[in-house]
Formats: structure tokens, sequence, C-alpha cells
């Protein structure tokens, strides 16, 4: 199944300015975008659960810790209980967006420094909370394929309705192919006039090579008309 959308979304030059629009400015049109990601996410999950939902992207600076962000929030107003997972153990961002502590974090988690549920902060967000990356490893491929990172997945699976990754690039590290082949779906976020058209066929083939399930891509900081975008599957 793949899902395109095309609409006005935000694109922020620096990853670390996250633009969380669904917070901000719950009636926007851009908002409203958010949500019709979350209801094709919805339909997708009629013949398998789909709980855990990796983002990333070809390129850095497309947008996926905005659209992780905000894809998080409209799940959360929906009264799901929602986690977003800073995965990006080499230039996290979600802390800043939140405007919370980076002491502690999925890293303290996989190194057995810190139990799970201890590092998992409240946001302001009704039901949504947010484990930050936690310290930048040397190692971030070889903890994200630890076995570690199941036992969490699995136990956080068990607390949350919907669990976010936000992972690297897939085009710069590895780390987004070992994530998603944990979880149970990846959207990728690509960047109108700025992703190459060649980076993104390659990152769509590294992701299903992975044996990763694609749900579909999110094409951002499109300007047009709110009203013209298109939903497609097959």
């Amino acid at each position: 199944m793949t899902i395109r959308k095309e609409a006005g979304f935000l694109r922020s030059k620096d990853e670390k300015q996250v633009n969380l629009i669904a917070q901000t400015n719950p009636k926007s049109p851009i908002t409203e975008q958010y949500r019709l990601i979350r209801t094709n996410i919805q339909f997708s999950s009629v013949d398998k659960e789909i709980k855990t939902i990796v983002v990333t992207s070809a390129e850095p600076n497309d947008g996926k810790s905005t659209t992780a962000g905000n894809l998080a929030i409209v799940l959360a107003q929906e009264e799901k209980k929602v986690l977003l997972v800073d995965a990006d153990l080499r230039k996290p961002s979600i802390h800043y967006a939140f405007n919370l502590s980076n002491i502690h974090g999925l890293t303290s988690v996989l190194t057995k420094k810190m139990d799970l549920r201890k590092t998992i902060l409240n946001s302001n967000v009704s039901n949504l909370d947010i484990l930050t990356s936690g310290p930048i490893p040397p190692n971030p491929s070889e903890l994200l394929n630890s076995k570690a990172i199941e036992t969490a997945i699995n136990e956080l699976k068990d607390i949350y309705d919907y669990i976010i990754f936000d992972t690297p690039p897939v085009l710069v590290v590895t780390d987004s192919q070992i994530v998603s082949n944990k979880c149970d779906g990846v959207i990728m976020v690509v960047a109108s006039g700025k992703t190459n058209k060649q980076s993104a066929v390659k990152a769509k083939e590294l992701l299903e090579k992975a044996n990763t399930a694609l749900l579909g891509a999110v094409l951002n900081g499109m300007e047009s008309d709110t009203s013209n975008y298109y939903y497609y599957q097959h």
C-alpha cells in the first residue's frame, strides 16, 4: 500500500526547528493534512495492526522530525495513547521541539543505565509522551540493532496505542532500516523542490530491501492551494 500526500506542509531549514503546527494551530489547513495522514494510516490497519511507525526521509532537512512530531500530536488528539521516540541518535531534535531535558533517554535504556518507564517524559500535549534520544552514543547502529530495543518495543506496545519513531535519513546511515525492520510500518518524507528524485527512489529501495512495510510517502513543503492534494493507493 502506498500513500502519496501533496499539501502545504511546512519545512524547517534546520531540523532542530521542528514546527509543531498541529499543537499551535489545530484549525490550520496544514494540520488537517496531518489528520488525513492519520486517517490513511488507520485505513492501512484494516488487515494488519499498525502500532509502531517509523518516520524517515531520504536526505537531511526534508522535514521528517516535523512530520513525526505533528503526526504524534494528531494521533494523541484523537484520544489515543501515543509515544514519540527520538531514535535519531546522531542529530536528535525532539527534545528541542517539546522543550524537554535530554539527560536521559533511549540510549540510557539501551545501555541499561535507566529503566524504560523512568525515562519516558510527559509532554504538554494530552495523551502524548516523549522518549528523547538520550546522550549521543559512539555506536548508534549497534544500539539500535540490539536485543534491548526489541525488548523495549515489545514493552511499549503493551502501554501505547501508537509509537512513532523519528529516525535518521535513509541515505545517510543504516539506522532507519534497522529500526524499520522491527516496526509495523514506515513513512518516508520527501521535500518538494529539494529531495533529489533518484535519492528518493534509492531510499525506497533500501527500505524495501530491509523487509519493511512502506506505508507511504509525505511530500513536504509544497506550495499549493491546500485543497489540491490527492490520495493514491495500490
